[in-house]
């Protein structure tokens, strides 16, 4: 069971947490629970490594955000055992929760988890901090924004789980998002491919990396909320939403469980900036020098297109960065000017990117027609095209997203019928 920093958000929370957790121990299940720090407690932390010094070491700045989730998974046993329950935190050096790569946004490595299925086979309570492990050499590491999520799969994976419960602020993972379509449904199931299409392309239910983790290591996650009444129904009875394999989900609709639809849900993002260079050389290579500089400074790069050269052999580029990341990406770019050769620099963050997700589309033709076709006749423009296997997404104005979103809804026949609504 995995519990984010809403949830955790003061004592009262706190005591709502130890009661869902209680019922499930109740119900004879062996728990282990991930928990993230308060809400807000991070930004307080990270605020302060930047007093002390603007140009913080990294792996001092992780003892420091560390210490969040610390508290949290502290005060969650200590409710526990005051509820009568066995219950102990496990701090990610003491499993340990092993990383690699860089301090600030580290990737689980391996868990031992022995001890801690020993300990919960004994009916003992395991509370772990998210987001931090242990590197190479000893010192505490964290795991980048969301990273808990990852953290509760891969202790799921490392005792062999037979699920891992995210609970979260909503209720599972919907048809869209509900403040901009309030016919929008929740699904029952979704697939760990479309929910990572989803979750990269702007859904903010899971980090993208515990999805991919979950897929890897065929952990079944589950998504709900922890604002449920204190005589709510437990999780057991009352799923969220269920991420599972393909042949799982194969298994449902034959069982009738769930409705195969072509189109699983439309999620909008508008954290992204376009970038244009005019006038760029049309020549092997000169494509290589625009995105080796972004990559070496880890500005990620998602739609691209460039268009067909003209007759002077010169052809315009256009890309989209986050947009956080828009005045590094332009300062690299000008500093390359003269090995690029291109003519000028033209940005737009006013942008946003907005996907259509759905394994149906492997086996049918027709979903990205729909797609244009429903934009065209609402008046908006689209500026930029990429697609999957499993995704379309275009690049639309920033002031157009909302309604995008509700005609894309609409199109697809995703709204909730009125009674069900």
């Amino acid at each position: 069971m995995k519990f984010g920093g809403t949830s955790m958000a003061g004592t009262e929370r706190i005591r709502r947490v130890a009661n869902i957790v209680r019922k499930q121990a109740a119900g004879g299940n062996e728990v282990a629970v991930v928990v993230s720090a308060m809400a807000g407690e991070t930004d307080r932390l990270v605020n302060f490594c930047r007093e002390a010094n603007a140009l913080y070491d990294p792996a001092e700045y992780d003892v420091v955000v560390a210490s969040g989730e610390q508290v949290t998974s502290g005060l969650l046993a200590l409710t526990l055992q005051s509820l009568g329950c066995k219950a102990r935190s496990w701090l990610g050096w003491q499993l340990p929760v092993r990383t690699v790569e860089a301090h600030a946004k580290a990737r689980v490595d391996s868990i031992d988890g022995e001890a801690l299925a020993n300990s919960m086979a004994e009916g003992e309570i395991a509370v772990i901090p998210g987001f931090q492990g242990v590197s190479e050499d000893g010192r505490i590491t964290t795991m980048g924004r969301g990273g808990s999520d990852t953290s509760a799969v891969a202790v799921a994976a490392a005792v062999k789980a037979d699920r891992c419960d995210i609970y979260t602020d909503v209720d599972g993972v919907y048809t869209t998002d509900p403040r901009i379509v309030a016919k929008a449904r929740k699904l029952k199931a979704v697939t760990y491919e479309e929910m990572l299409e989803l979750a990269s392309v702007g859904a903010k239910v899971l980090q993208t990396r515990s999805v991919g983790l979950a897929m890897k290591e065929g952990v079944r996650v589950q998504v709900l909320s922890s604002f449920v009444g204190d005589d709510a129904v437990p999780a057991d009875e009352l799923p969220g939403t269920m991420i599972v394999s393909e042949e799982e989900m194969d298994e449902l609709v034959e069982k009738g469980e769930v409705e195969r639809q072509h189109v699983t849900g439309i999620a909008h993002d508008k954290n992204e900036a376009k970038i244009i260079l005019t006038r760029v050389p049309d020549k092997p290579g000169a494509v290589a020098h625009i995105f080796e500089p972004l990559a070496a400074a880890s500005i990620n790069v998602d739609m691209i297109i460039q268009n067909v050269g003209r007759d002077k052999g010169e052809t315009d580029v256009t890309f989209t960065v986050p947009q956080a990341d828009l005045a590094r990406a332009q300062a690299l770019l000008e500093d390359k000017r003269e090995d690029i050769g291109f003519n000028r620099i033209i940005t737009d963050s006013q942008i946003a990117k907005i996907s259509v997700v759905g394994v149906g589309m492997k086996s049918h033709a027709g979903v990205a027609a729909t797609m244009f076709k429903a934009l065209a006749d609402r008046g908006i423009n689209i500026q930029a095209i990429t697609t999957s296997e499993i995704k379309v997404s275009v690049m639309i104005d920033e002031d157009e997203t909302e309604l995008a979103v509700r005609v894309l809804h609409t199109a697809y026949g995703l709204d909730a019928a009125d009674e069900a609504a």
